[in-house]
């Protein structure tokens, strides 16, 4: 095929599978089809801005302490900040921000993994657009990114996840973008929940059991039972089906059972990809369980991780940790069809400055000097751009050169996962020992260690086909120097068939 050609094909194919920017993706496997029998949470986040990882510290506040929500007239439904309660306390979580969504104010998360070993994904659900028009304006109350960070900051287990948003979004509202959804899974299961356009409070969340795969790509929960309010499996707000009544998209004389989607949403249904990915964890877990490794083969599956995959993570929720602390998330710093998974632990305080916040897609900061104190942070090699510009190299030939880029970052990984036990029994034994600072200090040595050991990995690949690519492959102008970048696909990605 010529290089015409393949580029060609490559637009085809990126745009029969493109979804709008801000998409995301989240995956969830139940313990009893996973080998070793914990809860698998993973996915990514799809949005423009860079990425960059936190570990955030348990906090106690003032009684009267309050929290802005909502979002500014900027933003394509537009709203007004209020003002709703803070928590006595928050928990400790680790989580990736980002900065860009218009009238979202920064920092923005998905989600992520609390010290309750409660893990969060945020994922889109877009709404029918008769309901979305019915937005008031302006729109107030929590938005997407609000719900996931309170619910990370209050929540002990997935089901009091549920309940904090719901009763969040019925109390003060719901600032939206055109609909929402999340997934929620602690050690025992797992919720999906809906949050619908519309300014009407609608919200529905399904339990997923410890037998079930689900991924969302865009959210879906199906059909509702009319009694979901009394059932211990389903919450949902009080009038959730009775609206739909009222405006007759829903006719209870039909005989026709109460679909959450095909009333609410706006026809999307899973995509291809969705349904090979959720066909093949089910047949791995038939043979013998789905693994750790497996997850982070699907989360890396270029059939969902491209450039607009902003990261990517999995929650390795365990039935019983070696001890509290010990509860771990894996982060691939941008979209990880081309980025290593790193481990951290809730014991955890330390982020290198490669792995914080840069200039390089934050929101706003073209038009600014870099603080003076700020220095030394942004002259480090941001992992972001490192593993994007490997991302552009390898999806421009992917036959040629993705095959060896997931053989050299699977490795990396099976090598952390073999040394993470050695790891944890070291720091298991400092915190028996009555010595939690220096347990915490082996955690942090070892994430900070792999984490720069990415780096090199990641500037040793991208050398080696960098050099390569200029050889073999020459370079491919842009056809258009005016615009660099697309909000609407078709995004980089390293689909090869």
């Amino acid at each position: 095929m010529t290089r015409a050609a393949r580029g060609s094909f490559c637009l085809l194919l990126a745009l029969s599978f493109a979804v709008p920017a801000g998409a995301s993706y989240g995956i969830y496997v139940g313990r009893e089809l996973t080998a070793d029998g914990s809860v698998l949470l993973g996915g990514t986040g799809e949005e423009v801005s860079s990425h960059w990882l936190e570990i955030v510290p348990a906090g106690t506040h003032p009684e009267d302490a309050t929290i802005s929500v909502g979002v500014d007239e900027r933003a394509n439904y537009p709203g007004e900040f209020i003002e709703i309660p803070q928590a006595p306390r928050t928990a400790k979580y680790i989580t990736m921000n980002y900065t860009d969504y218009e009238g979202f104010p920064p920092p923005l998360t998905n989600g992520g993994l609390n010290e309750h070993g409660v893990a969060a994904r945020d994922i889109w659900a877009p709404s029918r657009p008769e309901l979305a028009a019915m937005t008031p304006e302006p729109q107030r109350g929590p938005n997407y990114s609000d719900l996931s960070r309170i619910a990370v900051e209050r929540a002990s287990s997935a089901r009091e996840a549920v309940a904090i948003i719901g009763a969040l979004m019925d109390e003060y509202g719901y600032s939206t973008y055109g609909g929402n959804s999340h997934l929620f899974a602690d050690a025992k299961e797992g919720w999906v929940v809906l949050n619908f356009a519309g300014g009407q409070g609608l919200w529905i969340a399904q339990r997923l059991g410890p037998d079930e795969v689900r991924m969302s790509y865009p959210g879906y929960i199906h059909e509702v039972p009319l009694d979901y309010r009394e059932r211990d499996d389903w919450m949902g707000s009080e009038n959730f089906t009775s609206f739909a009544v009222e405006q007759g998209w829903w006719d209870p004389e039909s005989g026709e059972p109460f679909d959450a989607n095909a009333v609410y949403g706006n026809g999307e249904g899973r995509s291809e990809g969705v349904r090979i990915i959720e066909a093949r964890l089910r047949e791995q877990a038939k043979d013998g369980g789905v693994t750790l490794r497996q997850m982070m083969d699907a989360v890396r599956d270029p059939l969902i991780s491209s450039d607009a995959a902003g990261y990517g993570q999995v929650a390795h929720i365990r039935q019983r940790d070696p001890h509290p602390e010990l509860k771990m998330l894996w982060v691939a710093p941008t979209g990880s069809v081309t980025a290593p998974f790193v481990p951290y632990w809730i014991a955890g305080s330390e982020v290198l400055p490669e792995f914080g916040k840069h200039r390089y897609l934050t929101k706003g900061q073209a038009s600014t000097f870099v603080r003076p104190d700020f220095a030394i942070q942004e002259a480090s090699r941001f992992a972001g751009r490192l593993f994007k510009r490997l991302m552009y190299y390898t999806c421009d030939a992917p036959a040629r050169f993705l095959p060896e880029v997931t053989e050299a970052l699977t490795a990396f990984e099976n090598q952390s996962m073999e040394q993470a036990n050695a790891i944890e029994a070291r720091s298991l034994a400092l915190f028996k020992a009555g010595e939690p600072e220096l347990a915490r200090g082996v955690i942090d040595d070892y994430s900070s260690a792999r984490a720069r050991a990415a780096l090199e990995l990641g500037g040793a690949l991208l050398g080696s086909i960098e050099a390569r690519h200029r050889l073999l492959e020459g370079l491919q102008a842009p056809v258009d120097t005016r615009e660099i970048g697309t909000r609407h696909g078709p995004y980089v990605n390293c689909r090869i068939d």
